[in-house]
């Protein structure tokens, strides 16, 4: 039972430093709460938990049998940075919440969703440390599956939830400039990220 609890332990801890690190899912639950309130932001905070399955799944059976495995992962980061400038162009030129229309949808939960998918760090996480971690607590028991995985996922999720909750009660205290020269800050956070995953695509690729 004590390998049981490494497993849990294992989790936990994985899942509180991938939670609490920056990166573009961090940063788009902030953006999220910060403009359309908690309800928002945890709908992000939850997309790891709807995407990693698939994620897993890629990785493990896609990535790991293509001949370059680098090439999948430059397309995917490249594919990330297009999308995390789109989002940091919205955002830039987001409007305060009293002007926010119905053509103005949060869609939150799609944009979380995308994020994750597009994002290169959940497959290289899922083909380096999740599945080779997965496979020898399933060897010994199928039990301590469950117990890494459910360890990971409420740690991730709590921690992002964390944000959105004090990005939620930031947004009361602010309005008008205040308000829009954070999710112009928060807009400049998002495409340094799209740099970074364009960095990184283009090292996948060799041409760096």
């Amino acid at each position: 039972m004590l390998e049981g609890w490494s497993f849990l332990i294992t989790g936990v801890v994985v899942g509180l430093a991938g939670g609490f690190s920056p990166g573009p899912i961090t940063t788009l639950v902030i953006v999220q709460s910060f403009r359309y309130g908690l309800a928002e932001g945890l709908k992000v905070a939850i997309a790891p938990l709807l995407t990693d399955a698939p994620v897993a799944l890629i990785a493990l059976v896609v990535i790991a049998r293509l001949d370059d495995a680098d090439r999948a992962l430059g397309v995917i980061a490249l594919m990330g940075a297009g999308f995390l400038a789109y989002l940091a162009y919205e955002n830039a030129f987001a409007r305060p919440p009293q002007m926010t229309t119905s053509a103005d949808l949060p869609r939150s939960l799609r944009k979380g969703i995308l994020t994750n998918f597009v994002n290169p760090n959940p497959y290289l996480f899922w083909f380096t440390v999740g599945a080779p971690t997965v496979m020898e607590a399933y060897r010994l028991d199928h039990i301590f599956v469950g117990l890494f995985i459910g360890g990971l996922y409420v740690s991730l999720i709590g921690a992002k939830a964390t944000f959105a909750v004090v990005a939620a009660r930031g947004r009361s205290l602010l309005a008008g400039a205040g308000y829009r020269y954070t999710l112009r800050t928060l807009g400049v956070v998002l495409f340094l990220f799209a740099i970074k995953f364009a960095y990184d695509g283009f090292g996948y690729l060799g041409f760096l």
